[in-house]
């Protein structure tokens, strides 16, 4: 029998309280355009870039009982350049900063809070 699930990751959620706040806020940081009209959800997901899963915005508009939990663990990371720019670009967007920038022989990393109190991580590779 062959595998009906695909190797690839298409999207990413992230769940968030306010939709419309955090389509602005992620779009701000990323430097991304917001898609014209309005925005109602429960989902919009932000294009990553060709061949890259989306990060998809989920306020859960539709589930009368959800009760949102932030994430206390990374959800997925973010690639940088530049390391310390990328954490004073997150930091002049209203993060809160989890770990400050710890570095390692092949990469550095560090970690924020979006504003719904989802951790995400910042990495930027080095040598390869």
């Amino acid at each position: 029998m062959t595998n009906p699930l695909l190797n690839r990751v298409d999207t990413i959620f992230v769940h968030v309280t306010d939709l419309e706040r955090s389509i602005r806020w992620y779009s701000e940081l990323l430097g991304l355009d917001v898609r014209e009209g309005p925005h109602a959800g429960p989902i919009y997901t932000l294009d990553m870039g060709p061949g890259r899963p989306g990060l998809t915005l989920d306020n859960h508009g539709l589930d009368d009982d959800y009760q949102f939990v932030p994430s206390n663990q990374p959800l997925f990371n973010l690639t940088a350049t530049d390391i310390e720019a990328a954490y004073e670009r997150v930091k002049s967007h209203g993060a809160e900063i989890v770990s400050g920038i710890v570095r390692f022989p092949d990469l550095s990393e560090f970690t924020f809070k979006d504003l719904d109190g989802n951790i995400i991580m910042v990495c930027q590779m080095h040598g390869a």
